[in-house]
């Protein structure tokens, strides 16, 4: 196989840090003994459950054909060819530009990211970095 060769660009996932749900799992345990003092504190253990389920189901996927973006409570897939550039927000955030003029976020991609998208979406995005 030659150098020019690459095969299929590769799938990209873009998750939050796993490191989120240990911090709410100390978080749980930390507010055992006030879950209990009065009636419905035990209500505060929907907050470490919440980012947990945050954690685990948030995140981006990019491969060759669309990106698919999947939130708390929905998910999108855009293919590539509705996307026309990146906007890079606030805090190293990225959003994708579409051919209508809407933004959509991309959560857990960050612009340390963007040679890895560039990678997964086949040449379709330039690469920021360019290598």
């Amino acid at each position: 196989m030659s150098s020019t060769d690459d095969g299929p660009a590769p799938r990209a996932v873009f998750r939050v840090s796993p490191l989120v749900v240990l911090v709410a799992l100390a978080f749980a345990f930390c507010a055992t003994p006030f879950a209990f003092g009065a009636p419905y504190l035990w209500l505060i253990y929907l907050l470490p459950l919440g980012m947990i389920v945050w954690t685990l189901r948030v995140r981006t996927v990019a491969d060759p054909e669309a990106v698919t973006v999947r939130s708390l409570v929905s998910g999108r897939r855009v293919p590539w060819s509705e996307i026309s550039s990146l906007r890079l927000g606030n805090r190293t955030r990225v959003s994708a530009v579409l051919t209508d003029g809407a933004e959509l976020p991309l959560p857990a991609v960050h612009v340390r990211h963007l040679p890895q998208l560039s990678a997964a979406s086949g040449g379709r995005l330039p690469d920021p970095a360019g290598e």
